[in-house]
């Protein structure tokens, strides 16, 4: 049997500023998750810290427990590997004021 896997964008050009977070994304078949986040534009402002997040229902969050630094640069590449995630993931982080960054994030799923 072939190994099931896809990719999903779940922010594209979306200006991320105060609190920001990409869309939920139900991803119970998976064994483990990659996230990209790429920046698309000059980010303004110091780099935030990004965590992943999980959820029972897609509604109610709680932090995974992994971190990881935006990206400082224009095309820079932020990564973030997880395992026993149970059905929903996302990426949050928290912008200081006048910080912002246009990112492009997506997520890479394997069975």
């Amino acid at each position: 049997m072939l190994p099931e896997n896809t990719t999903a964008v779940i922010a594209r050009n979306e200006r991320w500023s105060d609190d920001a977070a990409s869309e939920p994304y139900e991803a119970g078949w998976a064994r483990e998750a990659v996230f990209f986040v790429r920046a698309l534009k000059p980010p303004v402002g110091p780099s935030p810290t990004a965590r992943v997040e999980i959820s029972p229902d897609g509604m109610r969050w709680v932090r995974e427990g992994t971190e990881f630094t935006m990206p400082s640069e224009t095309d820079g590449i932020a990564v973030a590997r997880v395992t026993m995630f149970g059905n929903w993931l996302r990426v949050t982080a928290h912008f200081e004021d006048g910080a912002e960054s246009t990112v492009l994030v997506t997520l890479h799923l394997k069975a």
